[in-house]
């Protein structure tokens, strides 16, 4: 019995890719393991957002040498930002036992094989819609990593679409870098792949992420306001309150054009929940430029907020040209200033759900109790003897967190 490990770290494209490794292996016959040492295949698929994320992928592939003194016929693969970053001859002389360094996404010949896949989380799944990124902010890798934008076929996505939904998936999330500039290369927009998706049969609910400010459109807005099986829900990073910073991250946007999009959305979409990315102790911020990040989390009120403390990634334009000025515990103060501040905001958003119903669409069981999620992308849980796995049931909200919402069904 041949037997096959994968481990990811990264952003959800990269589990996305993970899942289509995985099916392929499983098309060839091979059973998965939590071992390393067992596997007859072993792909490690990595991550370069961060210096953290980089070094942690360095880490395990060198752990990985011993399995071929072990079993000298194991193959061992690298892909995602790492294998498609910089010349192969130089990883090849760093991980000599890799035996193929593989470009994000891609399957090779060896292990293609047209037979029935399995899904690792049959509820919701994602589909990558694009690869790539034509925006180069000064601050990230990915254009350099996973090269320009190139947009998947619609007809490819629906396809893939059907058959995760034939397999038991109730929602489908679409992932690119930039999912507003979706489809300029093939002459179509991200709203013809909502459209298309909303139409198949037994598909409950659909995402999409990440959008980018510049690009962000009425269209759009107007397609999620009208596809009943689109979520509500709008992940739209600013990144910094401040407009000399968002220059320095080569953003192509204002704070002023960014709240104009909020109210456009919330007039077109009244219960949009919000998502942003925000970056603090960016190279020469300063504290009054970071009061203006905190001004605008409180005009704004956002439903979540992911957030980071600047770190310096080699290879982009920021590591070469921006000095990392801003100490680390200056950065962590104001991290956690961000997070004290958006959790009071939070926790009132979500204290408006307590006494309404609210629809959600459970996932499975953590702690005892039911996990979900409403259209809002807000977390549920509940008590039940039932099995509620992949069904939407409307929960009356009894208490809110910060974090959660629990209800009874």
């Amino acid at each position: 019995m041949k037997r096959y490990y994968i481990w990811t770290i990264g952003c959800q494209m990269n589990e996305s890719e993970s899942e289509e490794y995985e099916a392929a292996a499983q098309s060839f016959g091979y059973v998965k393991t939590s071992d390393p040492f067992e596997a007859d295949l072993v792909i490690i698929n990595t991550c370069m957002v961060r210096q953290s994320a980089e070094d942690k992928a360095v880490n395990k592939l060198q752990n990985m040498k011993p399995i071929k003194q072990k079993n000298k016929d194991a193959r061992i693969i690298l892909t995602g930002c790492m294998a498609s970053l910089g010349d192969k001859t130089e990883l090849k002389k760093k991980f000599p036992y890799v035996d193929e360094f593989m470009a994000p996404g891609e399957i090779p010949e060896w292990l293609k094989k047209n037979e029935k896949r399995t899904l690792s989380s049959p509820i919701c799944n994602f589909i990558p819609i694009q690869q790539g990124c034509d925006n180069f902010c000064s601050y990230c890798i990915v254009p350099y990593t996973r090269g320009r934008e190139k947009s998947f076929a619609p007809d490819y996505i629906e396809r893939k679409a059907r058959e995760l939904v034939g397999l038991g998936a109730k929602e489908i999330t679409l992932l690119g870098q930039n999912v507003d500039s979706y489809g300029r290369d093939l002459d179509t927009d991200i709203t013809d792949v909502l459209k298309r998706l909303n139409d198949i049969e037994g598909l409950l609910r659909i995402r999409f992420l990440t959008n980018h400010p510049k690009d962000m459109n009425r269209k759009v807005m107007e397609a999620v306001a009208s596809l009943p099986k689109v979520c509500e829900n709008i992940n739209l990073p600013i990144q910094s309150g401040s407009n000399d910073i968002l220059k320095a991250m080569n953003r192509h946007y204002t704070v002023e054009y960014y709240l104009e999009l909020v109210d456009m959305m919330r007039e077109i979409i009244p219960n949009v929940s919000l998502v942003t990315d925000m970056i603090v102790g960016f190279p020469g911020e300063t504290e009054e430029q970071f009061m203006e990040t905190i001004d605008v989390i409180k005009k704004v009120r956002f439903d979540a907020i992911h957030i980071a403390a600047y770190s310096e990634r080699t290879g982009t334009y920021a590591s070469k040209h921006l000095k990392d000025d801003i100490p680390e515990e200056e950065k962590d103060r104001r991290l956690h200033m961000v997070e004290e501040v958006q959790g009071k905001i939070l926790a009132e958003i979500n204290q408006k759900f307590v006494g309404n119903k609210t629809e959600v669409l459970f996932e499975g069981v953590k702690n005892g109790k039911w996990q979900g999620r409403n259209r809002n992308d807000k977390l549920v849980f509940t008590e039940s003897e039932h099995d509620l796995s992949g069904r939407i049931m409307n929960v009356k909200i009894d208490r809110a967190t910060a974090w959660s919402l629990h209800g009874t069904v």
